[in-house]
């Protein structure tokens, strides 16, 4: 299986990939990944990876395989350390004051208003800054294939959502008193983030059709914030792009948009130059998990 997309550093030593950080981020029609060098905090690898869906209800766990089966790098199972981040619609945020890991698997059927397969489990992980848990589900298979595939290792299990928080913290955090949307794209969803004062507020993700629905749910959003339109900074990250029917869309009722660029913590080596900053936001949010 070929990545669309390939950056790697010619001179990376697969042998010292003990000192190095490796971060997956898993999702129905995609696996992405990277690897970083953790004292000067530079990413030095990326490669993205789409699947046919129609060929296959579940074509994760298959592909995953295949794509791990002759990789120089993936097939290594030592690394300094592995965060992998769930790009899935099952998730909810719960104040730590209220939550109980117990519980998980409830705070999810409250959500999705249905319980929860027996091939799947609730996770949990903890926003120790801003006071909340995020839990989300997850397949049984596929935490099964982490735990066979790197045995010796402790894995740091996260939600998308999660990194795009830690993504999107510190630079929110510097606009003192400005309202700040962020929106993440995928195909066909919008994962939506508000801070007021560097504060968190609000995150919530919504499934849409066409640019219609997108701008009617951001717009929903913004009523029930109690904002307006020309109050927010809004950051575009993501599967979108100038060109794009729905940024056009966007720009005529948000007049304070512009595009995300790469978390201030993290460095990319030159040969990510050509590669829009904000494509790979979520991905470079999950370097930064603690």
């Amino acid at each position: 299986m070929t990545p669309t997309v390939a950056i790697r550093e010619d001179s990376f030593d697969v042998s010292m990939t003990d000192a190095h950080q490796l971060c997956l981020e898993m999702g129905k029609e995609r696996f992405r990944f990277c690897i970083v060098e953790p004292v000067k905090r530079q990413c030095v690898w990326l490669e993205d990876y789409t699947f046919p869906t129609l060929l296959t209800e579940s074509p994760l766990l298959p592909s995953l395989r295949t794509i791990y089966q002759n990789h120089p790098i993936l097939q290594s199972s030592y690394w300094k350390n592995i965060h992998v981040s769930v790009n899935s619609p099952s998730f909810t945020l719960i104040p730590s004051g209220l939550f109980r890991k117990e519980y998980a698997a409830q705070y999810l059927q409250l959500m999705r208003g249905n319980p929860l397969s027996l091939s799947e489990h609730a996770l949990a992980y903890a926003h120790k800054k801003e006071e909340f848990h995020a839990v989300f589900s997850i397949e049984n298979a596929l935490t099964d294939w982490l735990s066979a595939t790197y045995p010796l290792q402790q894995i740091t299990l996260v939600h998308q959502s999660s990194a795009l928080i830690q993504a999107t913290s510190a630079t929110d955090s510097v606009l003192s008193s400005a309202q700040k949307l962020s929106l993440n794209f995928e195909d066909d969803s919008v994962t939506i983030i508000f801070r007021k004062g560097g504060e968190f507020r609000f995150c919530n993700r919504f499934s849409y059709k066409n640019a219609t629905d997108l701008l009617y749910y951001i717009l929903y959003v913004i009523n029930e914030l109690k904002t307006e339109p020309k109050e927010l900074q809004v950051v575009l990250f993501g599967e979108i792009t100038p060109f794009a029917e729905i940024y056009a869309s966007l720009e005529s009722f948000l007049p304070h948009i512009h595009f995300g660029s790469t978390p201030a913590e993290l460095q990319l080596i030159s040969a990510f130059d050509d590669l829009p900053e904000h494509r790979y936001f979520s991905l470079y949010g999950n370097t930064l998990i603690d």
